[in-house]
């Protein structure tokens, strides 16, 4: 009950809906008793009125009523709904009760419609005297008479019954289509990747919203200015250290040339190796700050089997030292629509981590596949592979996963993910599917299906 209220609290269209349904509710029961009781009481009136007319006929045609006992059954008449006269001679008369009862005393009753019980038993009764002197009583039993006026009434609230759950049910649907522009825009946000940062459109939007989403895209805008401007500064940071980086390393070539002792070699080799890894890192971030600019480069349809020989022809060194067999299979002349550049970045960094983290003498297989959905390229290694609880964070900036001794960055995945964001891609991280010993790690990414033919 407590999680029902929090959510109508919560919630504008549940908290419209309850109080438009409760006002419909409370005059549709109000204005349902006051037609009820109107109807009611006009059903009786009308009655009445009957019993009036009844009177004036029998004293106007000097009408002969039997004073004989009233016959249980009469052919074709509704035995509840009899309406009994009888004609008294005088004003003293005994009123005699039909149906063979009788009063245990003279019964004066004054003329005019009023009610009168005999015998535990209510009726509505008519007095009406003539001009010769004689007095005609009509009579109908109160029950009988409220339960053709109940039924009048209640066809009366008939529609009442029948229209209210049928408005309840259209207010409920007209709220929630006012809502469904605010439901999209909500439905539209949570589509979008970090990277997307366009402004919302409020074409369909109420004007009670209007400035709510403008807002937002206001909100947006900074957020796109400052994103762009730390983008920028890591990348001409990045750009501004290559000189002075490029001149130590040209430093150092030089004094590898130069004799010197076992120990100086030894820390030489230091330097150029941590000198080899700050270039490195400085190429990532340029690559990640390339990745995750927005970029109106076109989109070609470009042959992942291109893409293929150009990393391999730039890996295959690395993989050579260590030993281990890289294999392309599956249909590699598939094409993919993306930037060549964004696709080789991506291949030769999921590939590249691929190499860094298999051990000496493993394996890496490079599948392709084409589906319905699109193009499907995988990555399996016999490497150490990735914990699930780590598989999200790695493509976050500078992420590593501890106990790991390889040199690196933490930068490949994040490149990876951004590109596969621009280019409308799905990475997914999971356990290789070898028959090595070790988990190994499946890089699966699923491109969007090209309405092209596939390259020759």
């Amino acid at each position: 009950m407590d999680g029902i209220q929090g959510k109508i609290k919560q919630s504008l269209q549940l908290r419209l809906s309850v109080w438009l349904s409760t006002a419909i509710l409370g005059i549709a029961i109000a204005a349902g008793v006051f037609s009820f009781a109107s109807a009611f009481e006009e059903a009786n009136e009308l009655q009445d009125d009957q019993l009036r007319q009844m009177a004036a006929l029998v004293h106007r045609y000097r009408l002969p009523i039997s004073q004989g006992a009233m016959p249980h059954e009469v052919p074709g008449t509704d035995p509840e709904s009899q309406i009994v006269v009888q004609i008294l001679p005088s004003h003293n008369a005994l009123l005699t009760v039909w149906e063979g009862l009788a009063l245990s005393s003279p019964v004066h009753l004054p003329d005019g419609i009023q009610t009168f019980r005999v015998h535990d038993e209510a009726w509505r009764l008519f007095v009406a005297s003539s001009s010769e002197g004689t007095r005609a009583v009509i009579g109908q039993r109160t029950t009988t008479r409220d339960e053709i006026a109940q039924d009048s009434a209640l066809r009366t609230v008939l529609p009442f019954m029948v229209l209210v759950p049928i408005l309840l049910l259209l207010v409920g649907v007209l709220i929630r289509q006012m809502f469904k522009p605010v439901k999209q825009l909500a439905s539209e946000l949570s589509r979008r990747s970090e990277q997307d940062l366009t402004v919302l459109s409020d074409a369909h939007i109420p004007s009670e919203i209007r400035p709510f989403v403008r807002e937002i895209n206001q909100l947006l805008s900074r957020v796109g200015q400052s994103i762009a401007l730390q983008r920028r500064f890591v990348a001409d940071a990045a750009h501004e250290l290559r000189s002075p980086l490029t001149a130590l390393s040209l430093q150092a070539e030089l004094l590898s040339a130069a004799d010197m002792s076992a120990q100086g070699r030894q820390r030489l080799d230091i330097l150029q190796n941590g000198l080899r890894r700050t270039r490195t890192l400085l190429e990532q971030l340029l690559a990640l700050a390339r990745a995750q600019e927005s970029g109106d480069e076109r989109a070609d349809e470009v042959c992942l089997g291109h893409v293929f020989r150009q990393v391999l022809e730039d890996l295959i060194p690395l993989a050579q030292a260590k030993r281990i067999d890289v294999g392309v299979v599956g249909d590699a002349s598939a094409t993919v629509s993306a930037s060549e550049i964004d696709l080789k970045t991506l291949v030769k960094n999921i590939v590249e981590n691929a190499i860094r983290y298999t051990p000496d003498g493993g394996q890496i297989d490079i599948s392709v596949r084409v589906t319905h959905d699109g193009v499907i390229l995988q990555v399996d290694d016999t490497g150490p592979g990735i914990a699930k609880e780590e598989r999200a964070r790695v493509f976050d900036p500078f992420y590593r996963v501890l106990g790991n001794d390889e040199v690196g960055s933490g930068l490949g995945l994040s490149i990876v993910g951004a590109i596969a964001a621009r280019i409308g891609a799905k990475v997914a991280l999971d356990q290789s599917a070898g028959e090595e010993p070790t988990p190994g790690l499946r890089v699966t990414i699923v491109f969007p299906r090209v309405e092209a033919k596939q390259a020759i």
